[in-house]
């Protein structure tokens, strides 16, 4: 039984809470994550090695291509060693960034086949459909979306929409309705965008946390790092807490994934996270260098 930062009992924590981050393959990473002498030695594998700490990791690699089926027989070989581990996978940006033209079956068929290997030892967890802020909330994009549930059924889905128009009760009854996750976002807020909340449609609960760089979230030519570029403080991080204790009373799984990736950011708030929940931490000792008064914040020293 997990215990929150209050210290009283809380049953519904049984149930599984996963703390991880978005991506593991960072070339900012080796230093203040991943020992900066390991870097090109095949005897050090990053994968495996965030597993230690992590009980999830979100795949972005099948964002850009459908992965081959020996991608994802490694990466369930890899995390071996840690049972309670599960991935969760992007969608191909093919179904939820290009749509200006209809996706087809054999398209659909490679992501099925990529990811196939992972369902079946039981390793992963959701796939997350990722839609743009672009993506607004008219009868084309409903069509759209109910066509992509229809597609990868098979998969257990969880759906991120960012622009507020997405934000009423029939979305998340309609999502109820397929059994697919909402996925609730911290992102820098603007006009329409979708504010945080704690959502849960289905057994699957889903936190994505961004990061609240406004400067560079919608400038023009900004790198991605640019974007993901933020550290949380504790009291940030205190807020979405509660969202997610609020999640975890609804939700069978629940996955909390930092992706504010840039020069470590992420794992740091993913721990100070998993700290503050009550569960056991260890800090790898590159980060606790790189972050130690972020990681001090919340006792871990």
């Amino acid at each position: 039984m997990r215990r929150g930062t209050g210290g009283g009992k809380r049953p519904y924590l049984d149930r599984m809470i996963r703390f991880g981050v978005a991506g593991w393959d960072y070339d900012d990473w080796w230093g203040p994550v991943y020992p900066a002498d390991r870097k090109g030695k095949r005897s050090f594998d990053p994968l495996a090695y965030l597993a230690r700490y992590f009980d999830t990791i979100e795949i972005n690699s099948t964002f850009y291509r459908p992965p081959a089926r020996t991608s994802a027989v490694s990466w369930a070989r890899r995390v071996a060693e840690s049972p309670a581990f599960r991935f969760t996978a992007k969608l191909w940006q093919r179904f939820t960034h290009e749509r200006d033209r209809a996706w087809t079956v054999p398209e659909v068929d490679d992501v099925r086949r990529g990811l196939a290997p992972l369902l079946e030892a039981g390793r992963l967890g959701c796939l997350l459909v990722q839609f743009p802020w672009s993506f607004k909330r008219d009868d084309a994009s409903r069509e759209w979306l109910g066509d992509l549930v229809g597609a990868f059924r098979e998969f257990p889905l969880a759906v991120e929409v960012r622009h507020s128009s997405w934000n009423v009760p029939e979305f998340y009854a309609s999502l109820h309705a397929f059994g697919v996750a909402a996925v609730n976002i911290d992102q820098p807020v603007f006009g329409h965008s979708i504010t945080p909340g704690s959502e849960v449609t289905s057994p699957v609960g889903y936190v994505r946390l961004h990061g609240r760089n406004y400067e560079n979230w919608f400038r023009e030519n900004a790198e991605s790092h640019e974007r993901y570029d933020y550290l949380y403080t504790k009291d940030e991080l205190g807020d979405w807490l509660d969202r997610i204790h609020q999640v975890a009373r609804q939700a069978q799984d629940t996955y909390v994934i930092a992706n504010n990736h840039y020069r470590g950011q992420a794992p740091t708030n993913a721990l100070m996270l998993k700290k503050m929940a009550g569960h056991e931490v260890t800090v790898p000792l590159d980060l606790q260098t790189a972050f130690g008064e972020a990681l001090g914040s919340v006792g871990l020293e």
